[in-house]
């Protein structure tokens, strides 16, 4: 080793050592002739002292940049009380060098990079995103990569124990055009036939329970060729499990052990079980959406029935034509939301697609303003009941179809948490959803399709419904969701080969086709299916809620950006004609000039 230390362990019970260090210079200073350097490597930062006895180090240290990388020898010397530094793990000692040697120097990096949080400016993220190499060099990013490192490992102890196996399926995988696009791999023996990389392990993992691997488990690498929108990545890391001879509570057993090992690691702080379990009726009647953070109140109220012979048309109109009225009671809200505010907020929700907010202040007399004229002692007293409301909150209605309603108020709930700081970050919060429909009505096509999860079991007493009322059918899905995020989505399978082919027909896929597509696992279920389930549970999401980050970006080491290039090494990149010729692709023209 070219070390005896690293500059993070070095504390005044190493004083009189001799020690030798590498890493790279973070800050110089001149005082006087003598030099102090502090020199960073991934453990932490240590202050070197360069006197002019020591010549040959001297000279070296005067012609020394930031980022340079360098080997130092030197004694381990106790600090003086007034010079300790308490900020620095390594503030009681310096290292007196007795010899420097340079091993490779750097140019001057694009962005500081600094060791303080305190005093840390973040590099604008294209900066970052090109000189990652660089942006791991950060105190903040290495400790974002090493608690990624303890997460996955201690979930991979929990699973251990629970006698899983861990067994990595392929990453070339028959093309399934479900759901998202794929990205597909020509093959050079096979003119005109691809490969496809997984979106998912999905039907390879049930086959693993068709072969007799009862408790599977891996951190699976997938690939969607998605449009760019959010935090998503092309490429993520989910812990899919899968487990035979099962029912849901097994699958959430698990999956609190693992959310507990994984919260423990990185926070350091026990994770309260069981999680609370809540219907997805339920949780959008209470929330408006299925990923509710639960960390603060302001449920949403229905309100339909007190306006169906309301004056205040656009309530009365909602209710006439089966939709739903619904509040929000926004605390404190008449001082806290301004008339602009209010109308900021009628035009955020546009996005989901509500035409605008209706809104009343709660006052001692009763409800003013807004929609309060549309509003008669009948109804005031259930609206305070319902709604939890009291003086100096305000009222946010909003009216239409169900679906849209709910939706865009369940989201405005999350926004006004992120405004007025309702979410406590030391507070982890998790939540299972259960029994969503297993079929969904898409106004576009005129079909219907999976709502989430083809090779899903229906409810027993659902199996009947699957010709003559598929929206009335409950699949045994769940979600996992913490602190409003959606970590990861399950099933117990449909392990039948009779009922997977019905479940693939309602969704307008004949036999032919679905044995064309997923044949070999329908072929697999003629010798003995076991009845299983499972869960994937997306990892990147999952670290970054626990650490409270905002960016799913920074957590992964080589990221894409939000336009789905990987500015590092600008990847997608033109390729060699030759190489085209070999794999049998023809470009009709190059879309980008080299």
């Amino acid at each position: 080793m070219l070390r005896t230390h690293t500059c993070g362990e070095l504390g005044r019970e190493h004083t009189g050592s001799e020690v030798t260090l590498c890493g790279w210079v973070h800050r110089i200073r001149d005082m006087g002739g003598v030099f102090f350097l502090d020199l960073r490597d991934r453990y932490g930062l240590v202050q070197l002292k360069v006197s002019p006895e020591s010549r040959e180090a001297h000279e070296y240290a005067q012609g020394l940049r930031r980022e340079t990388v360098i080997r130092a020898s030197g004694r381990v010397e106790s600090r003086p009380p007034e010079m300790v530094n308490q900020k620095l793990e390594t503030g009681e000692v310096e290292i007196e060098v007795g010899g420097l040697e340079i091993l490779a120097e750097s140019d001057t990096p694009p962005f500081v990079i600094e060791y303080d949080h305190e005093h840390e400016a973040e590099p604008a993220e294209e900066l970052r995103l090109k000189y990652r190499y660089l942006d791991l060099r950060r105190k903040k990013m290495l400790e974002r990569m090493t608690m990624r490192h303890r997460a996955a490992q201690a979930a991979r102890r929990v699973l251990e124990e629970r006698e899983f196996l861990e067994i990595e399926t392929s990453l070339f995988v028959r093309s399934t055009p479900e759901g998202s696009r794929d990205f597909l791999v020509p093959s050079r023996t096979y003119p005109g036939e691809f490969y496809a990389l997984p979106q998912s392990p999905q039907i390879y993992k049930q086959i693993l329970q068709v072969g007799g691997v009862d408790r599977y488990f891996q951190f699976a690498r997938c690939f969607r060729d998605e449009d760019p929108r959010g935090g998503r990545q092309l490429i993520h890391t989910q812990i899919d499990l899968e487990m035979s001879f099962v029912e849901e509570e097994d699958v959430f057993a698990v999956v609190e052990s693992v959310m507990a090992g994984v919260g423990e690691a990185l926070t350091g702080k026990p994770v309260a079980t069981p999680f609370e379990r809540m219907t997805y009726e339920e949780c959008v009647r209470r929330f408006g959406i299925d990923k509710p953070d639960l960390r603060f109140g302001m449920e949403l109220s229905e309100v339909t029935d007190l306006f169906s012979e309301s004056d205040f048309v656009p309530f009365r109109r909602a209710a006439d034509e089966g939709g739903s009225v619904v509040l929000l009671a926004l605390p404190g809200g008449v001082q806290s939301t301004s008339r602009k505010k209010q109308d900021a907020l009628s035009e955020w929700v546009g996005t989901f697609g509500l035409q605008g907010l209706y809104f009343a202040k709660v006052t001692a007399e009763g409800l003013a303003t807004g929609f309060a004229k549309g509003v008669g002692e009948a109804q005031l007293s259930p609206i305070l009941e319902r709604t939890g409301a009291s003086e100096g909150d305000l009222l946010i209605a909003a009216a239409g179809p169900t679906g849209k309603v709910r939706k865009g108020l369940g989201n405005l709930r999350h926004h006004l948490g992120d405004q007025l700081g309702l979410r406590d970050s030391d507070l982890h919060r998790f939540l299972f959803v259960t029994d969503f429909p297993l079929f969904e009505f898409d106004e576009e096509s005129q079909a219907w399709q999976a709502m989430h999860h083809i090779f899903t079991m229906p409810r027993d007493e659902d199996i009947d419904k699957i010709d003559s009322d598929p929206g009335a059918v409950i699949g045994r899905l769940y979600d996992i969701v913490m602190n409003g995020v959606e970590l990861g989505s399950g099933s117990i399978r449909c392990h039948r080969r009779d009922l997977q082919l019905r479940l693939l027909e309602r969704i307008g896929m004949d036999e032919a086709t679905a044995i064309e597509r997923f044949g070999f696992l329908l072929e697999s279920y003629r010798y003995g299916a076991p009845p299983h389930g499972g869960i994937a549970i997306g990892f990147d999401n999952l670290v970054m809620t626990f650490l409270g980050e905002r960016n799913i970006r920074d957590v992964i080491a080589f990221p894409n950006a939000g336009s789905g290039r990987m500015l590092m090494d600008d990847c997608p990149s033109p390729v060699e004609s030759d190489q085209l010729e070999e794999l049998h692709v023809r470009l009709e023209r190059r879309c980008r000039e080299d």
